[in-house]
C-alpha cells in the first residue's frame, strides 16, 4: 500500500526518525510492507508452562491429534473397538439416569436444565459419553442467562482445543482452555469452571484466570494422571492390535477366496516342446457340464491350493483376546464361547462389571457437577450469593439403574438352609423360638 506521508514504517524506521527527514524525502511516494509475526501471550507464557512440555505425562499436540482421529476411525470402522466403545455404554445407560433433588423447588430447575431443547439430556448424554470415550475427554462450554441463572450446554470438538492450562499452585487442578486460532488468526480463552467461589484459588491463580474471558466450560477427562493429566481415548492402549486384528481378518477372507480357486493341470504323455505348446494353444477352459474328449496320453487333474489354515482360529482369538483382556472384557461378551460355561461365564464377567461400576462413577460425578452447576447459578442469580458447600442444593443425587438383574435364585436357597439351621437349633434347645425369629439373628 502506498503512504504520502508515513508517521510509522513498519519494519523500518521508527517514528522519530522519520520526522527528521527532508521535505522532499516525506513529500516522496513510499511504498511499505507491514512486517508479519506471531503474537505470544504474555498471560500463557508466565507463571505457568503448556501442558505440551510435560512429555512425560501428555502427548504432544500432534501426538494427541492423532490418538484423537486414529480413535475415531477404529470406532468407526472396527467393530470390535466398536464394542469396547458400545458395551460399557450400553451396561451404564441403557435404562437411563434419574436425577432428583428432596426440594420440589430445585428439581423444577433441574429439569429444566436436562429438558432444555439445546441440553437435551435425554438424547445428547449417550452422545457425550460415547464422545468422553473415543477421544478421552470433552470440553462443553456453559453459558448461563444473567436473569435467571439457566444454563445452557455447548461443545467444542476437542480438534479445535490447542491446550489445557492447569493451575501452577495445584497442577492437578485445569484452569483455562485454550482454542486453536482460525483463519483469521482469533482464538478463544475458556475457563474452566468450579463449583465454588474464585477466592478457592491463590491469588495468582485468580488473576491468571481473569484471562480467560470468553465464558465458562467444563472440562471433563478419562484414563488420565492426576497432576497435569490429559485425558486419553479408551482405545488408545489397544489401537495397534485392534488394527492388526481387522488385518488379519481381511487375510483370512482373502485366503478363503484363493482357496476356493483352482486350476487345471494338464500332463501329455510323451509330447516334445513343440507338441507342448501347439496343444496350449489349442487346450479352452471347459465350462460346466463340459464334454473333454481325449486319448490315454492326456490325463487332466483339477489343483487347488494348500495353504495350511489349520491355526487360523487359534491366532485369531489370541489376538482378541489380548484387546478384550486389556480393556477386561471376557471373549463370551464379543460372541466367542471358547469352553465358558454359564457358572464361569458368571465369575469371569465380575471383573468387568466392577470396571464398568468404577466408569459409572465417573459419569455421576460428571453429571453432578453439571447439576450443581446449574443449581449455583441459579442461587447467584436470584439471591445474589454464592451458596454455602452445606446448602441444600447439594442434595441433588445422580441415580443409575442396576447394570445385570440379581439373581435371586441363589439368594433364596441360602435363606432355605438358613431357616433349616435355626429349625434345628430351635428343636436342639440352643436358642429359643422367638430369638430364632428376630431378624438379627438370622441375617
Amino acid at each position: 500500500m502506498s503512504w504520502n506521508k508515513p508517521s510509522t514504517w513498519f519494519g523500518g524506521k521508527n517514528a522519530e526518525q522519520s520526522t527528521t527527514e527532508t521535505d522532499e524525502q516525506t513529500e516522496q511516494e513510499v511504498t511499505v510492507r507491514e512486517s508479519y509475526g506471531v503474537t505470544v501471550d504474555n498471560e500463557i507464557e508466565q507463571g505457568f508452562r503448556r501442558i505440551s512440555e510435560d512429555s512425560e505425562r501428555n502427548l504432544s499436540p500432534m501426538a494427541q491429534e492423532r490418538m484423537r482421529k486414529v480413535s475415531y476411525k477404529l470406532w468407526e470402522s472396527n467393530q470390535l473397538a466398536n464394542r469396547i466403545i458400545e458395551l460399557p455404554l450400553a451396561y451404564i445407560l441403557a435404562e437411563g439416569v434419574k436425577i432428583t433433588h428432596p426440594e420440589e423447588y430445585y428439581q423444577s430447575i433441574i429439569d429444566q436444565f436436562i429438558n432444555n431443547p439445546i441440553n437435551n439430556f435425554k438424547v445428547k448424554l449417550e452422545k457425550r459419553f460415547r464422545e468422553l470415550a473415543i477421544f478421552g475427554e470433552q470440553f462443553w462450554p456453559l453459558y448461563i442467562n444473567e436473569f435467571n441463572g439457566a444454563v445452557q450446554m455447548n461443545t467444542l470438538a476437542n480438534s479445535k482445543v490447542e491446550t489445557v492450562i492447569f493451575d501452577p499452585d495445584n497442577e492437578e487442578q485445569p484452569i483455562g482452555v485454550i482454542t486453536k486460532r482460525d483463519t483469521k488468526g482469533n482464538y478463544k480463552r475458556y475457563r474452566v469452571i468450579i463449583n465454588g467461589p474464585e477466592t478457592l484459588f491463590t491469588q495468582r491463580t485468580q488473576q491468571i484466570r481473569e484471562s480467560f474471558a470468553d465464558g465458562d466450560i467444563y472440562y471433563c477427562n478419562i484414563n488420565s494422571l492426576l497432576v497435569c493429566g490429559r485425558g486419553k481415548s479408551d482405545l488408545q492402549a489397544s489401537a495397534d492390535f485392534l488394527d492388526l486384528y481387522d488385518e488379519f481378518l481381511f487375510g483370512e477372507a482373502e485366503r478363503a477366496d484363493f482357496m476356493r480357486l483352482f486350476l487345471w493341470d494338464v500332463t501329455l504323455t510323451g509330447a516334445d516342446e513343440d507338441e507342448v505348446k501347439k496343444r496350449a494353444k489349442e487346450i479352452q477352459t471347459p465350462g460346466p457340464n463340459a464334454v473333454r474328449v481325449h486319448n490315454e496320453n492326456e490325463v487332466w487333474k483339477a489343483e487347488s491350493p494348500n495353504l495350511n489354515s489349520e491355526d487360523t482360529d487359534k491366532l485369531g482369538r489370541l489376538l482378541r483376546n489380548h484387546v478384550l483382556g486389556g480393556k477386561t472384557i471376557p471373549e463370551h461378551w464379543f460372541g466367542g464361547g471358547g469352553d465358558v460355561n454359564r457358572a464361569t461365564g458368571e465369575s469371569m464377567s465380575e471383573p468387568t462389571l466392577k470396571m464398568l461400576t468404577m466408569r459409572q462413577n465417573v459419569y455421576q460425578a460428571i453429571l453432578f457437577d453439571l447439576v450443581i452447576y446449574a443449581l449455583r447459578q441459579h442461587e447467584l442469580a436470584i439471591n445474589g450469593r454464592e451458596p454455602d458447600f452445606d446448602h441444600e442444593i447439594y442434595q441433588a443425587s445422580i441415580e443409575f439403574p442396576e447394570m445385570t438383574a440379581k439373581d435371586t435364585s441363589k439368594y433364596a436357597t441360602a435363606l432355605q438352609q438358613v431357616v433349616v439351621a435355626c429349625q434345628l437349633m430351635v428343636q436342639q434347645g440352643f436358642v429359643t423360638e422367638q430369638t430364632a425369629l428376630k431378624p438379627s439373628f438370622i441375617f
